[in-house]
């Protein structure tokens, strides 16, 4: 059975690592703004006085968009569908993929409706512009064309709720989504997706392109900020956000549908650097990810992990924290696995170079070039350059050695021996309300996360 096929006969929900949806009580819309708890435990006023996401553009990737809600209305650029009317139901988006994607957009960038758009669903980052990119992933490429077709159309965030499996051999299309992600951090645009929803661990269930390197893998936690018992978990997990009972912009009768799942944990983190591009247009794509990890918090019951941990990664996000604190803009690729990306990338490519080349002359040809040099000159000239370059090696290092050493390495930290990103460590107990702004920390320190109550409690 094709990848295709297997994503119609699991069904959109469940193939993509969806949301769990349920029916909104009937609401009136300011009950369903109340209802927002994210925007109260986040206090979104005091993060709107800081960024709105105005001018920044967030690529959501999914499986299709209700683009007259009123709550999004005008927020939607000209996209792309690259599904080519493949779906779960086979006939174009089914309601499941539209009711996905509008609640991502809503998350992301709702501005709500009526008098002072006082009503309905709002976002964290309500005057963002959503760039939509309706695709389910393919057999070939996963998500390398919708994502490089988001870089190539000016998004500042690329975010991914959904997901796809790994099923059989699909080295070619990893191959091509990854070489993607690396094509959208060099244009620094960071690429955010959720962990899934089977309460597992491992690539099995951690699917694509969660566990990517180089993505920012978002976890699911609750109202009182412990993880979510379905959210995916292991070593690639980095951030987590809310991801349980939310009211989201939907397709029933009242326009709402109240979700659960990593999909709107995922949104938040995006809308989170949404905000963060509005204030620090100038830092990289690791840069902006790095205020996040660097101002993440754990809730009381996570007392003393060692971070990063397999549930939660460093902790869930504080928005308003991320904009305010403090934080040195540190090395390029901040927490970002990018020299593991790399690597995946460049081993990818010599599996497929160390085939026999059709070009390669055979053992009876003639051992002498076209010019008429013979091997065993270029061999030896080959070797003298060698020597010349392993003279000069060993006179640099014993210069650096002699002055105290040379710059940090290109890319900053991570692998090969370098300084881990960020050294382990506990976190004592936490103050109020997890998700607001703490005691500033000596610049470029980790914030204290010492016990504290549900979110929303001042």
């Amino acid at each position: 059975m094709s990848f295709t096929r297997a994503l119609r006969a699991a069904g959109a929900a469940a193939a993509a690592g969806a949301l769990l949806f349920a029916a909104a009580p009937t609401a009136s819309a300011d009950q369903v703004r109340d209802d927002q708890w994210p925007l109260t435990a986040f206090a979104a006023e005091k993060v709107w006085s800081e960024a709105t996401g105005k001018g920044v553009t967030v690529a959501v990737i999914d499986g299709g968009f209700k683009k007259d809600h009123p709550d999004l209305t005008g927020q939607f650029l000209k996209g792309k569908d690259f599904t080519s009317g493949e779906s779960s139901s086979g006939s174009g988006p089914s309601e499941d993929d539209v009711r996905h994607g509008t609640a991502m957009a809503g998350v992301i960038a709702g501005h709500g409706h009526g008098a002072g758009g006082k009503d309905g669903v709002k976002g964290l980052a309500p005057d963002a512009k959503i760039l939509p990119i309706q695709s389910i992933g393919d057999d070939e490429t996963f998500f390398a064309k919708p994502i490089r077709y988001a870089v190539d159309h000016g998004a500042d965030v690329i975010n991914i709720s959904r997901q796809v499996w790994n099923s059989g051999d699909k080295s070619a299309a990893i191959q091509a989504e990854r070489e993607a992600i690396a094509y959208a951090l060099e244009h620094g645009v960071p690429v955010v997706a959720g962990a899934g929803n089977d309460g597992k661990t491992g690539v099995e269930h951690l699917n694509y392109p969660a566990s990517d390197p180089g993505v920012v893998t978002v976890g699911a936690v609750d109202s009182s900020g412990n993880i979510w018992d379905k959210s995916n978990y292991g070593p690639e997990l980095m951030l987590a956000a809310p991801g349980v009972k939310n009211v989201a912009a939907g397709l029933d009768a009242d326009g709402y549908d109240i979700n659960t799942g990593t999909s709107d944990s995922t949104a938040y983190t995006s809308a989170a650097l949404a905000l963060l591009k509005q204030k620090f247009p100038d830092l990289t794509a690791g840069q902006l990810v790095n205020r996040l990890v660097k101002t993440a918090a754990l809730p009381a019951s996570a007392s003393g992990t060692s971070l990063p941990d397999e549930h939660y990664g460093y902790g869930f996000i504080k928005p308003y924290s991320a904009l305010t604190k403090d934080i040195p803009a540190g090395p390029k690729n901040g927490p970002l696995k990018v020299d593991e990306l790399n690597s995946a990338i460049a081993k990818g490519k010599g599996s497929d170079a160390s085939a026999p080349s059709s070009s390669a002359p055979d053992a009876a040809s003639d051992s002498s070039d076209s010019s008429g040099i013979s091997t065993g000159v270029i061999v030896g000239i080959a070797v003298a350059v060698l020597v010349v370059l392993a003279i000069v090696v060993v006179v640099i290092v014993r210069s650096r050695k002699n002055n105290g050493g040379g710059p940090p390495p290109p890319g900053g930290w991570g692998g090969g021996g370098q300084t881990p990103y960020p050294a382990q460590q506990s976190y004592p107990a936490q103050q109020p309300n997890p998700y607001q702004q703490q005691a500033h920390p000596a610049p470029g320190s980790y914030p204290q996360a010492p016990p504290q109550p549900p979110y929303g409690q001042q």
